[in-house]
């Protein structure tokens, strides 16, 4: 659908009906914009009367200082409150112009009141949907001023025939002075010629206004982004859940027939007789079974460890790091409470992968793995006191977990100073 950004650029702008769409916008603007004009500017008003003081070389007076500090109160403590339905109407109001609304960038609001504010005060999103409503009560009457002037002066222009029809009309055009019904034609003709620039400026000042809606009201990439997270997340759940299918079918399935030929193949070592041809086969035989078992279990537990799964995160680092050629201190919080199945995989994995890089790479004498999870965020550390340099470009894996971490929300931070060790920190969101 068009909209009018690209319809100013057509010729038949001025036949169309977006010279009249932009006038409706404008003019229910101004009615948006009231009410907030008439509480913004007399709290503005302490520091245009100190800005005045300042540039005459004087300090504000207190009385001044306090009306300042109490505006800002005002507007910090009750800016957003008001800030948050306005723009989420004049989204709403962009449809006038022929647009999609833009998607809102603030979080799913939580149903409690308390997190509500919390969450609304903290947003980057509110602040520019103040900054929207400062426009709305400042620049928007100051333009829309100037912008009725001229509407005003061209229809006095268009009407001066009727006012001097009347004996009302006198217009001072230069030396000219117009008074009668034949010197206000040319008047009139002029006001005809006018129209055309004030509706192109009524159609450009709709469409800046526009543009300063998309820019402070809209997500501008971040919808985009947040889609290709979300699709992102979505093709490792998948993943997650193929795997433990997987895991399934090794340990219910491959394992269990394997261990039961094990059990066979020993049967019938014991049965058959030491001096028998077939003695040395069935023990080389036996022999390799019970290496593959141990192959095999190795694979199911690097799929995805059963302690993990059964006690959660803490007890599987811990696993990890006494499995670990070097020697790992685990640390972390003493909670019943678990994160999301997902996150608790994803730092498993990159605790398991940075261990073994701690392992080949660090030539360090320790290491230490450090998890806390405060609120909807979970860190995990993990710092060994090695070579440091780690070059994730160098096929250590970091570039991988890095995906790994960034598939579900999360970041992945590198501290590897030559000589100084490896910090590698994972940041994992845990809402839902």
């Amino acid at each position: 659908m068009s909209n009018l950004a690209s319809a100013l650029r057509r010729r038949r702008f001025l036949i169309s009906g977006w010279p009249w769409r932009s006038l409706g916008y404008l003019l229910t603007t101004a009615v948006v914009a009231a009410p907030f004009a008439a509480v913004v500017w007399p709290l503005g008003l302490p520091w245009l009367v100190a800005a005045t003081d300042v540039r005459a070389g004087r300090f504000p007076d207190p009385p001044v200082l306090v009306l300042m500090a109490v505006g800002a109160a005002l507007l910090i403590g009750f800016g957003p409150l008001v800030a948050v339905p306005l723009a989420a109407l004049e989204r709403r109001r962009l449809e006038f112009l022929g647009d999609r609304p833009p998607a809102t960038a603030h979080l799913p609001a939580p149903a409690d009141p308390i997190a509500w504010l919390r969450l609304r005060y903290a947003e980057a999103a509110t602040w520019r949907e103040v900054l929207y409503g400062l426009f709305l009560a400042v620049a928007v009457p100051a333009w829309y001023g100037v912008l009725g002037l001229a509407a005003l002066l061209v229809a006095g222009f268009l009407g001066s025939p009727l006012f001097a029809a009347i004996g009302a009309a006198r217009f001072q055009l230069g030396p000219v002075e117009i008074t009668g019904v034949v010197e206000s034609v040319p008047v009139a003709l002029l006001g005809l010629l006018l129209l055309a620039p004030l509706a192109y400026l009524a159609g450009l000042t709709a469409a800046g206004q526009r543009a300063v809606a998309h820019a402070l009201l809209g997500d501008g990439y971040g919808t985009d982004v947040r889609e290709v997270t979300r699709s992102r997340a979505r093709l490792v759940d998948a993943f997650e859940t193929e795997r433990r299918r997987i895991e399934r079918d090794l340990h219910d399935g491959a394992q269990h027939r394997l261990t039961s030929l094990t059990l066979h193949l020993g049967m019938a070592r014991v049965d058959l007789p030491a001096d028998s041809p077939a003695a040395e086969p069935l023990t080389r035989a036996h022999t390799q079974a019970k290496e593959l078992m141990v192959v095999l279990r190795d694979l199911v537990h690097g799929i995805r460890p059963q302690i993990l799964a059964d006690v959660g995160l803490l007890p599987a680092l811990r696993e990890l790091a006494a499995q670990s050629p070097v020697p790992v201190t685990v640390v972390g919080p003493q909670t019943v409470s678990r994160p999301p199945e997902l996150v608790e995989a994803t730092a498993y994995y990159v605790a398991s992968e940075a261990l073994g890089n701690v392992a080949k790479h660090a030539g360090a004498s320790r290491a230490e793995v450090r998890v806390e999870w405060t609120g909807d965020l979970l860190t995990l550390q993990v710092a060994d006191d090695g070579r440091g340099g780690a070059d994730p470009a160098a096929g250590t894996g970091l570039t991988g977990l890095a995906d790994r971490v960034a598939a579900v929300g999360g970041r992945l931070l590198l501290a590897t100073p030559a000589g100084g060790g490896t910090l590698v920190r994972v940041e994992l969101p845990c809402r839902s």
